[in-house]
């Protein structure tokens, strides 16, 4: 690996939308950027005309993950500054409905990947004195209910507990950890839940009337912000959920 790599980025999830926005933000920034998703298909696209910009397809559920989204970095760059926990998948249900293979697949991707992701990354985090960026939601802040997303939702605020945790326990390795709340962001979750196309954008023109901002969010809204979260000078945030909801949730 040339020693002239500055930056190191890994971000799952890096094949549609937040994680596809966030990999070409951190490029924009100078960053060599690995993604990591299901679909080669999809990651190929998002890296395309991208210099610095490397894939890896693979399952995060898979036990075998994290050993292999960590070497991936390494060999490619050397070093890991900044891991992105982004990949997420929800199945819209009631508790009535709920079934238990959906479900596990839920917390698998959304709560234990990050966790043993991360795990294995400490070692280059530490060396790099990196951050971990955790990608929650803005609908689990708070006392707010979430129904027929009970799942999600609730990994999603293990996530928070986790960031705020990690901010604490990885300190003195010197290793930060934030985490950001997206609210609501077009990037077509809703149909590859299982939402037909029409009800989705339904869903999004009736949001954007109750979010005091006037619109949804875009990818890149999101992506913005994790790039700062991970600057230097922003290293005195250390454990904090950043809400980038159009002030949704505090209405």
């Amino acid at each position: 690996m040339s020693p002239s790599v500055e930056k190191a980025v890994v971000v799952t999830g890096g094949g549609t939308g937040i994680g596809a926005a966030t990999a070409r933000a951190f490029h924009a920034a100078g960053a060599h950027v690995l993604i990591v998703g299901r679909s080669t298909a999809t990651l190929k696209e998002t890296a395309d005309g991208y210099d610095r910009m490397r894939h890896l397809a693979a399952d995060v559920r898979d036990p075998n993950a994290p050993e292999e989204i960590v070497a991936a970095a390494l060999r490619e760059f050397g070093r890991i500054d900044v891991l992105v926990n982004n990949a997420a998948v929800t199945r819209f249900a009631a508790l009535a409905d709920l079934d238990r293979s959906a479900a596990e697949a839920q917390l698998g991707t959304n709560l234990l990947a990050p966790l043993f992701l991360t795990q294995h990354a400490l070692d280059a985090l530490e060396a790099a004195q990196g951050t971990v960026v955790n990608v929650g939601s803005a609908g689990s802040l708070g006392r707010r209910a979430w129904p027929e997303n009970s799942v999600y939702g609730m990994a999603k605020v293990a996530l928070d507990f986790l960031t705020r945790t990690w901010a604490v326990e990885l300190a003195p390795r010197g290793i930060r950890c934030m985490g950001i709340a997206p609210g609501v962001v077009d990037t077509g979750v809703g149909v590859r839940a299982g939402m037909p196309p029409e009800a989705y954008e339904a869903f999004l023109a009736g949001m954007a009337k109750r979010i005091p901002a006037g619109r949804v969010g875009r990818p890149e809204d999101i992506a913005w912000w994790i790039v700062q979260l991970t600057r230097p000078e922003a290293g005195y945030a250390n454990g904090a959920v950043l809400a980038v909801d159009g002030a949704l949730s505090v209405t």
